[in-house]
């Protein structure tokens, strides 16, 4: 699950300084689509066939310890061109943990993704979206930039809330640089797979395309502004 929790200092002061991506600012008319928790062996193989039939590509912000249990899904992901990101090795509580178990947490994920990706990591996102000074200084240290959602596409798909649901907050609010959030994992995540389907054969129609974090941070062309 991810709720967004500001502490310390606001967004606008974190996005300003660079520290923390919520979105890019872009002409193009691209999309990230960004799945949290996984891998998962029975849903993130179906979201995989379906980006690979609209070949789009995806940025899995993955658990150290999802990794370890199935490495050939996590392999999978990296052979058909997706983005495996940090999500800790087992999704602690942001608020209790102290700088120096964070940075173990962050610090044991970037030795098992990298083996099985074979690439440096440096797009971290915090679990349950929790972002301060000790989050984003810590992940700094680390050598990563810390990498949210747009606030206006956050599917909330952990909590079941039915396809449509989830199809119409994708689409309705798609912008050019837009950050999306799904799960792949973390119980039935069948609404998700129904809900990618409907949302690419849409914004596809809409002449988006799908790209990974890194990819979007690349287009960048002017200063984010919050939606």
């Amino acid at each position: 699950m991810n709720f967004v929790h500001a502490e310390d200092k606001g967004r606008f002061y974190y996005e300003k300084r660079g520290d923390v991506v919520w979105e890019v600012a872009t002409e193009q008319k691209v999309i990230a689509l960004t799945f949290d928790d996984g891998p998962d062996p029975v849903y993130t193989p179906q979201i995989l066939d379906l980006l690979k039939q609209h070949r789009a590509k995806a940025t899995f912000f993955v658990l150290g310890s999802r990794v370890e249990q199935y490495p050939d899904v996590a392999k999978r992901e990296v052979l058909e061109g997706h983005e495996l990101a940090n999500h800790t090795y087992g999704h602690p509580g942001m608020r209790q943990i102290s700088e120096q178990n964070l940075l173990g947490e962050i610090e044991k994920a970037h030795k098992i993704i990298k083996a099985v990706s074979g690439k440096k990591l440096n797009i971290f996102r915090p679990p349950g979206g929790v972002y301060n000074e000790k989050v984003v200084n810590t992940a700094k240290a680390a050598g990563y930039i810390v990498v949210m959602w747009s606030w206006n596409q956050d599917t909330r798909d952990w909590s079941n809330p039915g396809v449509r649901r989830i199809v119409d907050r994708v689409v309705k609010n798609a912008h050019n640089g837009g950050i999306v959030l799904f799960h792949d994992t973390g119980g039935n995540r069948s609404q998700t797979v129904a809900a990618l389907e409907q949302i690419l054969i849409k914004l596809e129609q809409e002449g988006y395309r799908f790209v990974t974090v890194s990819e979007l941070l690349q287009m960048q062309t002017r200063p984010a502004l919050p939606h």
